[in-house]
């Protein structure tokens, strides 16, 4: 059960340091928006390992040579996307609640959730108890990560959307920089 608090931290990393840096450039905040991030980085870092797990033998070698390039690539679009419209004359905000990015960040932030599943079934771990673990220590460590987000983002006001950028894209090259020296 340790291990699996561990492994649950350990995955709820990259969702925290993302749920930090939508908190940054969120204008409309309320407590709603937070429970959207938090809530649907906590179903996809729960869901994923159920999705790794069921694939089991079959599809590791093709889920395990490509999750890192998806990962990092959606990061990297994303934070490019950020900075890009950050720096833009007519500002739009960059809304990371609006449905399809909640939806690529949520993939993005979980797809090593999906190879923890494909661990656990190698080994015959039943994944259930380990996947709700993982979505709740998610959830419980991005709510408070929005709200940590928002009051840097109010302190540092207009430059934040591009740092948000920044820190998407390096938290997409580091998962890559991860899978290429293991």
């Amino acid at each position: 059960m340790i291990e699996i608090l561990f492994i649950a931290v350990g995955l709820a990393m990259d969702a925290l340091a993302v749920s930090i840096a939508s908190g940054t450039v969120m204008r409309d905040f309320s407590c709603r928006e937070a429970l959207k991030i938090s809530l649907s980085f906590g179903l996809f870092q729960a869901g994923m390992p159920v999705l790794g797990w069921a694939a089991g033998l079959h599809f590791r070698k093709f889920m395990g040579a490509w999750d890192h390039w998806v990962a990092s690539g959606l990061l990297f679009a994303i934070g490019i996307k950020m900075i890009w419209e950050a720096r833009g004359e007519e500002r739009k905000p960059f809304d990371p609640t609006h449905p399809f990015v909640l939806f690529i960040l949520s993939i993005a932030t979980s797809l090593d959730a999906l190879g923890v599943g494909l661990s656990l079934s190698f080994i015959g771990v039943s994944i259930f108890l380990p996947a709700f673990i993982i979505g709740m220590v998610t959830f419980s460590l991005c709510l408070p990560g929005v709200y940590m987000g928002k009051r840097a983002g109010t302190f540092l006001e207009g430059k934040i959307e591009i740092l948000g950028g920044v820190i998407l894209m390096g938290i997409g090259v580091k998962i890559l920089v991860e899978h290429l020296l293991t």
